[in-house]
């Protein structure tokens, strides 16, 4: 084993500060960011400690594959979306598909969701051109506003405290769902919407499986007297990207019976792929929180600096630690995966290997919306499964930009959804995600996926 020590260089919640930062642009009102900063710090944590390490717990089983992290959500929350239906609709589709994926590989799912705080985004460019004017670009409520104009679009630092408050919201309903009683009833086969499956060639077996899983569940309320509580709760843990370090590192505290510092504003921050630079701010400020987080990798990048990332982000090479979150595109995946697996496994460091076949499969239509082919995602999921069945390593989870809502943003599925449909409900503020019907079609080809993997060993 190959594992650096431990970096002593002297780390607080503010150290990055003292680094080069991408992705964060300039606040012109210093002294009010300065008091919103001191502001949100005093604020109560979103998530505990406690979350965190059982998040923690259950990926290092992944990592051994004995389960499987399903991570999904919106590609940017917006404030204006922060409500009940919304959410609802986000929970039950990452509830449904985790039932799929459980009954089909008969292994436990880490359900994460891309949510209550999945406020930021980063852009290739700072600015935009609408009509004749340059005006800074969109990069996710936590910054600025999304309307075209120069005004909404100036970075405002009382957003952090916007977007603190709705998360808080938000975690506060999740918890009202998921650790009541009535969530449950989504076990029940009226909530499950199959009429889009008709088309698929799976569609009778799809049926089959959704009608096991229900009777399974009433099999064992009945039994049990619904007695058991644990039938009627899930577990859902929340995920952001950790973009705006001002808004993550006010929320970055020591707690009592636990070493360590707990970035307590959501359970699994991850370093996005345009942020991952060993020497600037973003990698400072990871490596001194102990939750679990997730890195994102796809072109470019180089084999060695991922392992010197995983030697600042995790020196005690701890199990359940570090996701590494490929985006390789699907003609990318056989060219470079292959020694990435090689590279990580030589160095000694555990990892979770998941996969985001999203982003590297985004284009623009012929009237430049942006899009996403649903066979092209497919294509990626299953040439990295193939990759990760080659090296002799797992892929232990899934990151898909999807919303439980019947948007028309991805061409493409059961549906057959067509590159002239799109606007006919394109909601996105950013990326195009899958749908409420193209989640589930999703989730059942990847167990098929799953399945082909342990059927070879």
């Amino acid at each position: 084993m190959n594992v650096a020590k431990k970096n002593t260089k002297e780390w607080s919640p503010d150290s990055w500060l003292n680094y080069p930062v991408q992705q964060l642009p300039e606040y012109t009102d210093k002294k009010l960011l300065k008091s919103v900063f001191k502001e949100l710090k005093g604020y109560p944590p979103l998530v505990n400690s406690w979350e965190v390490e059982d998040l923690r717990d259950q990926l290092a089983l992944a990592a051994r594959g004995k389960a499987f992290l399903l991570q999904g959500g919106d590609c940017a929350e917006v404030f204006d979306n922060c409500n009940a239906p919304q959410t609802v609709n986000l929970l039950k589709v990452l509830l449904q598909m985790s039932f799929i994926l459980i009954h089909e590989m008969n292994i436990p799912v880490i359900r994460v969701g891309r949510i209550a705080g999945q406020y930021a985004k980063p852009r290739s460019s700072p600015v935009e051109k609408v009509g004749s004017e340059e005006i800074p670009t969109y990069r996710g409520d936590l910054f600025n506003k999304y309307q075209q104009d120069l005004e909404a679009r100036v970075t405002n630092p009382k957003r952090l405290l916007e977007g603190y408050k709705l998360s808080a919201l938000t975690l506060n309903f999740i918890r009202s769902l998921t650790e009541g009683k009535g969530f449950a009833n989504l076990n029940h086969p009226e909530y499950w919407e199959l009429d889009f499956m008709r088309r698929n060639k799976y569609y009778k077996e799809y049926e089959s499986m959704v009608k096991s899983i229900t009777n399974a569940v009433r099999f064992v309320e009945t039994i049990t007297n619904d007695r058991i509580d644990a039938m009627r709760q899930v577990r859902i843990h929340t995920s952001h990207e950790a973009l705006n370090l001002y808004y993550d590192s006010a929320q970055t505290i020591q707690v009592p019976h636990n070493k360590g510092w707990y970035n307590l504003s959501t359970h699994m921050p991850w370093l996005g792929n345009r942020t991952r630079d060993l020497d600037g701010a973003h990698v400072e400020y990871f490596r001194g929180i102990r939750n679990p987080v997730g890195v994102k990798v796809g072109p470019p990048f180089e084999n060695e600096e991922v392992v010197k990332l995983l030697d600042k982000l995790n020196p005690d090479n701890v199990e359940g630690k570090v996701t590494l979150i490929t985006r390789m595109g699907k003609d990318n995946v056989k060219k470079y995966l292959p020694g990435l697996i090689q590279t990580v496994k030589n160095s000694g460091h555990s990892v979770i290997w998941s996969c985001d076949p999203m982003h590297g499969n985004t284009y623009a239509t012929e009237e430049n919306l942006k899009t996403r082919s649903f066979n092209d995602i497919l294509t990626e999921i299953k040439e990295t499964f193939q990759v990760h069945r080659e090296e002799g390593s797992f892929l232990g989870g899934v990151h898909l930009e999807l919303t439980g809502d019947n948007v028309t943003e991805c061409v493409g599925g059961a549906n057959g959804l067509k590159a002239e449909g799109l606007k006919r409900n394109y909601k996105t503020f950013c990326d195009p995600r899958l749908n409420y019907q193209q989640s589930l079609e999703m989730a059942y080809l990847i167990t098929k996926e799953w399945k082909a993997t342990w059927n070879e060993r």
